[in-house]
């Protein structure tokens, strides 16, 4: 059973509509969801933003966040998913920004990515985050990174069902 199978059972099983904001993975993690017959009352929305005035108009993201922490931080990915979950009707968002390579930028090295994962619990907020780095070409990070975002999600839900909220 693949990643994205997996976890469709797991998104009808505990009833979680999902709405994604994607930079570098640029759409991949809706895709192999998308990809699983049934997946779509499953998938709310995908955002794919790149550019930082993007993220801003479209999510929320804070101009001083970037400028504070970097496009490509845990920071930015946190505010994408609030934003993503916030204007969607789902209760589970998920979020990349990162480096695919093969070169550095700005200090940050190729294959750099930061998640967020952000659940509605009944009205509260659980907010999770974490930073990754993957070794292979731009189209190898990219599917490591929707996938690894597919399997951490239930992961984090775990977490937010036993009452974390970070």
């Amino acid at each position: 059973m693949t990643v994205a199978c997996s976890l469709v059972d797991y998104l009808r099983e505990h009833e979680l509509r999902l709405t994604t904001a994607e930079s570098c993975t640029a759409g991949k993690i809706v895709t192999l969801l998308a990809e699983v017959p049934g997946s779509g009352a499953l998938i709310e929305s995908g955002y794919v933003v790149y550019s930082p005035e993007a993220k801003q108009r479209l999510l929320g993201v804070n101009p001083c966040t970037i400028d504070t922490f970097n496009l490509t931080s845990r920071e930015v990915a946190e505010e994408m998913a609030l934003g993503a979950l916030r204007d969607a009707k789902a209760n589970v968002a998920v979020a990349t920004t990162g480096i695919l390579g093969p070169d550095d930028m700005d200090g940050i090295p190729a294959g750099t990515v930061c998640f967020a994962w952000a659940f509605d619990m009944g009205g509260e907020r659980a907010l999770f985050s974490r930073q990754e780095r993957f070794f292979g070409t731009r189209n190898q990070v990219q599917l490591w990174a929707a996938e690894h975002a597919l399997v951490q999600l239930r992961h984090f839900h775990q977490r937010a069902l036993a009452g974390e909220r970070r």
